[in-house]
């Protein structure tokens, strides 16, 4: 998505408070707008209100909170409550809160509040020009529509995914909408192979705007980003200056019939095992038609991606037969469509390149856990598989972590993940000793040296010690065999297996 350094970038704050609390502190806003704001800013601030309500779980029979703040503001007799009304009567989100909004504006204005002086020039846009920019697989593009108060211009900036029927994920209102176009035709001029730059008809971009917006909304937990509800109102709002949404060819059904015969076509091209590229290539086939039913051959570096994170979901049923020919049968499915799609040259090494890097990490991850676990080992016998694993597992229960928000899957065969899985593991008042000897238990009982740390706990167990109760006696004994060092934690061998041998 282009830079967003010229938007408006102030993130609404969460609903902590009361909602009471919340509607005085909107009046409060509103009632410090001035006598002459520019519409944008009123515009914008409403769209911020009501986007401080998008996420909020209402219970069954609750009226929505822009409607109690409605209800709200026409109970109050102040130029605060007659500018929010007059901002809601165009801005909110929905018919019946936008006439809501009017009539509350009405019984305000009768009580002898005047109207603002600028409620006339809201939502007074012009609709100028759009463009998007995006990948040249059509994974996903950035929708610029320009539009016009007066003499004042600013951008709506959406980010669309393809990949997900074209839905909005992200949403930004732009200052200097002719400086972003120019980064985007400057994109496009530097590497015009894999960045496509295009004027796009008004009545499109309104049809690609709403029906994004539309997609998104109808999910329960979408994916988007925090300025995505902030600008949702007005870009409701400025996207009513565009013409109507343009009309789209209803898609026709594939049949069974098309169905296989694109898919026997691509198994005669792959070149793979007719067996394997006709279960595989199905599947992609499906998943196509699932997610892009306009265009279900296109490829693209994402939408393969998404394939990948459904064989791992188990969304996407594949016969455990072929699956180690996922690799090969999608690289060739990739080429084909590719070729077909009419792709440069450049444009297909780079997709290969990056499909390349998708089925690296599908590959990870379709490791199982067993296999995980015993990435460092030779072969062993049923027996000493099963001690083994029990020893590992007590050792390192789980292989998954939380970096940064997100959950990531460490490998406990390289010590310093294996650490990592240790710290994430451990209290968080775990004194940092401790916690180095706790690291260093686990990385015994890893490799199962000294044996008689596995032996110890495994008599801590028979005495229904639970595993935190076992790690504190083992954290003990290793603590009390500690030697006096100024440059690291060092211990006396003999004594800790003494120590272990007591337990």
């Amino acid at each position: 998505m282009s830079p967003v350094s010229r938007a408006r970038k102030k993130a609404p704050q969460p609903v902590t408070h009361s909602v009471t609390g919340l509607f005085k502190d909107v009046l409060n806003d509103f009632s410090a707008l001035g006598a002459d704001p520019a519409p944008v800013d009123v515009e914008l601030l409403a769209s911020e209100v009501l986007g401080q309500f998008h996420d909020v779980p209402l219970e069954e029979g609750d009226e929505p909170l822009g409607l109690e703040l409605i209800a709200f503001a026409q109970r109050k007799i102040t130029p605060g409550a007659a500018a929010l009304l007059a901002a809601l009567k165009v801005v909110a989100e929905t018919d019946v809160e936008r006439k809501a909004a009017d009539a509350g504006l009405q019984v305000v204005l009768a009580r002898g509040i005047p109207a603002p002086a600028w409620a006339a020039d809201l939502g007074q846009v012009t609709a100028g020009e759009c463009w998007r920019t995006g990948d040249v697989y059509g994974d996903e593009s950035s929708l610029l529509c320009v539009f016009t108060h007066g003499d004042q211009a600013h951008g709506l900036l959406a980010l669309l995914d393809f990949t997900e029927g074209g839905r909005v994920r992200d949403l930004v209102v732009i200052e200097q909408p002719g400086e972003v176009l120019a980064e985007m035709r400057a994109q496009s001029d530097a590497d015009p192979e894999l960045v496509v730059l295009e004027a796009v008809d008004p009545a499109e971009a309104h049809r690609l705007l709403s029906d994004g917006l539309a997609a998104t909304d109808h999910l329960d937990e979408a994916d988007v980003s925090e300025d995505y509800a902030r600008f949702h109102a007005v870009a409701l709002t400025w996207s009513r200056a565009l013409p109507e949404p343009a009309l789209i060819p209803e898609v026709a059904e594939w049949s069974d019939t098309e169905r296989a015969a694109v898919v026997e076509q691509f198994v005669a091209a792959s070149g793979e095992d007719a067996g394997a590229a006709r279960a595989i290539g199905r599947l992609l086939l499906e998943h196509g038609l699932e997610t892009d039913p306009a265009n279900p051959l296109r490829v693209g570096p994402e939408k393969i991606a998404r394939f990948l994170e459904g064989l791992l979901g188990e969304e996407l049923e594949l016969d455990a037969d072929h699956e180690e020919a996922v690799e090969p049968v999608v690289l060739a499915w990739v080429q084909w469509t590719a070729e077909r799609a009419g792709l440069t040259e450049t444009a297909i090494a780079a997709l290969d390149e990056a499909v390349a890097d998708y089925l690296s990490e599908y590959a990870d991850e379709d490791d199982s856990p067993l296999e995980r676990y015993f990435g460092d080992v030779g072969d062993l016998s049923p027996t000493e598989l099963a001690d083994a694993l029990e020893r590992r597992m007590f050792a390192v229960p789980s292989l998954t972590t939380e970096i940064e928000d997100e959950e990531v899957d460490l490998d406990p065969t390289d010590p310093d993940q294996r650490r990592a899985l240790v710290i994430a593991e451990a209290d968080e008042d775990e004194e940092e000793q401790r916690l180095v000897l706790r690291a260093t238990i686990v990385d015994q009982l890893w490799d199962d040296e000294p044996v008689e740390a596995w032996l110890a706990v495994q008599r801590l167990q028979e005495g229904e010690l639970d595993r935190d109760e076992v790690f504190e006696q083992l954290i003990d004994a290793l603590e009390g065999t500690l030697l006096e060092s100024e440059e690291a934690l060092e211990y006396d061998a003999d004594a800790y297996v003494e120590a272990l041998a007591e337990l």
